[in-house]
């Protein structure tokens, strides 16, 4: 489903409380086996995978011997923190078998809302996936509260899409995808193979209510799905349980040009529904910091930098800034001055004014020796970069 002259692919897989604890009855390590098998084969296809794995609370409450879902906070938490024990060692004992080591990653909105920590989120997910670890993600249900918490896994796990910058979210559920009515309550209801995210229709189509165990129902599902296509990231809802439904899902149809075609499979295998986003990922990136973030300060460059910037497509070395202006924190958006004193781009920067002014100029190698540490070796990457 994802063009597979694009040298690597990343997905982000969501998977929900009722097919993870088979509708309460504790985790069903036979789907989680399957999963982690199909995971461990399109990693061999060069497919990077983040899973965001609901199940905590659901999970402690089978440990804790709780038949129906607390409504206090406090409560919900305590299930969060013994059920999330459980969840992860299945995710890492089944991934062991592949040789594939597993990360538990908790996140809370503030990670993702605050700058410096969403860069901070966003670099220890990248280093995770260039070490060949699976990321598990989570809410961390254990000390979010009604003000922090996402609120459901779908919205996190198209949240986390637009953090690692992934082609595909796959949200995997105990339906077989959307469809225009409500097939529990209406048997001809017909499902949706392709639609574009945001289509105005989508909420009508998302009828019904989440399972007693989740949080989510269809709705959330599709307006992950709107998320998601914000950074250009396209959504698949399907069915969890649906035999090697990943896959399926990265099988590639093509016309008759021999071109790849997005959702095809998905079409004629009945698999699921592809939510299409309406621009690319690198461009729906570029108008984000565009036209979103407020400039909190300028860098000039020297002539080489800002020929490599405009031409080249590069990302911004310390050794390429002349100077500084202003009092930037980490994450911020700088304006990059070309060095006849003109705005040409401006991005996320990964070190703070003071920092920036210290390693200027500088080769990268001497970040370390100059600052003590190391968060990146460019000052602005070129993924967090846009021309003007």
């Amino acid at each position: 489903m994802i063009d597979k002259s694009t040298k690597r692919r990343r997905w982000v897989v969501k998977v929900g409380s009722s097919l993870l604890t088979a509708n309460g009855r504790g985790l069903d390590q036979d789907i989680i086996a399957a999963w982690s098998a199909q995971i461990a084969a399109l990693r061999n296809q060069n497919i990077e995978i983040v899973m965001v794995s609901s199940g905590a609370v659901a999970e402690g409450m089978v440990r804790l011997n709780w038949h129906k879902r607390p409504a206090a906070l406090h409560e919900l938490q305590a299930a969060a923190a013994v059920g999330q024990m459980g969840l992860i060692q299945a995710w890492e004992s089944h991934f062991q078998r592949h040789k594939l080591h597993t990360a538990q990653i908790l996140l809370t909105h503030d990670d993702l809302a605050h700058r410096q920590r969403y860069l901070n989120a966003r670099s220890t997910l990248w280093t995770l996936l260039q070490l060949g670890v699976i990321p598990i993600v989570n809410e961390n249900d254990t000390v979010a509260t009604d003000e922090i918490k996402f609120g459901d896994n779908d919205t996190l796990a198209a949240l986390v899409a637009n953090l690692v910058e992934a082609d595909l979210l796959v949200i995997l559920t105990d339906q077989e995808g959307l469809f225009d009515r409500d097939p529990r309550k209406f048997p001809g209801a017909k499902l949706i193979p392709e639609v574009q995210a945001g289509d105005p229709q989508l909420e009508e189509w998302a009828t019904g209510s989440p399972g007693e165990l989740g949080r989510g129902g269809m709705l959330t599902k599709v307006r992950a799905a709107k998320r998601a296509a914000a950074s250009g990231a396209a959504t698949v809802i399907a069915a969890g349980r649906a035999p090697a439904v990943l896959q399926k899902l990265a099988d590639e149809g093509r016309d008759a040009r021999g071109r790849a075609t997005q959702g095809a499979v998905a079409a004629r295998e009945g698999l699921g529904t592809l939510l299409r986003p309406a621009q690319n990922r690198v461009v729906a990136r570029k108008q984000w910091l565009a036209s979103h973030l407020q400039v909190k300060g300028k860098v000039t460059l020297d002539a080489g930098a800002t020929k490599v910037i405009l031409e080249g497509g590069k990302s911004l070395l310390p050794v390429g800034v002349a100077a500084v202006e202003g009092n930037f924190q980490r994450g911020e958006v700088v304006a990059c001055l070309g060095h006849d004193g003109k705005e040409i781009a401006r991005g996320l920067v990964n070190y703070t004014a003071d920092e920036t002014r210290r390693i200027m100029r500088q080769p990268s190698t001497k970040i370390l020796e100059i600052l003590g540490y190391v968060d990146e070796p460019e000052l602005i990457h070129r993924d967090n970069l846009v021309l003007i």
